[in-house]
């Protein structure tokens, strides 16, 4: 098993949304948050350009089992990636990390078979 997580721009949600649901990833857990990386993104305030120390995001959150960790991060890749096939700096990060136990609270379920 294994906890993907992307970081990915606010407007790719619905598209990230809709690659996983058509690759068959339902189960996704969306949060809003903020952070800044190698993206400068300039805004006027009051006549004067100020830059954002941190800059809205929106982090998803999806355990698999093995077998459908490439599945999403194909999907995530291909509906992330902004400015064509070489993106665009800003686009976000994915992070796979091992998924030690997963139990589900309703019937008590342990393992892959609880995701």
């Amino acid at each position: 098993m294994k906890l993907i997580t992307a970081i990915i721009r606010e407007v790719q949600l619905d598209k990230v949304r809709e690659a996983l649901i058509e690759a068959e990833i339902k189960r996704i857990t969306v949060s809003r948050v903020s952070g800044h990386g190698q993206q400068r993104i300039e805004e006027m305030y009051r006549g004067q350009i100020i830059i954002p120390d941190l800059i809205p995001k929106i982090k998803i959150e999806i355990a698999v089992n093995d077998a459908f960790v490439d599945i999403t991060v194909d999907a995530i890749l291909k509906s992330a990636r902004t400015g064509g096939t070489e993106g665009r700096v800003g686009d976000g990060k994915i992070f796979i990390t091992p998924l030690e136990e997963c139990i589900r609270i309703r019937t008590g379920e342990r393992g892959g078979t609880a995701i």
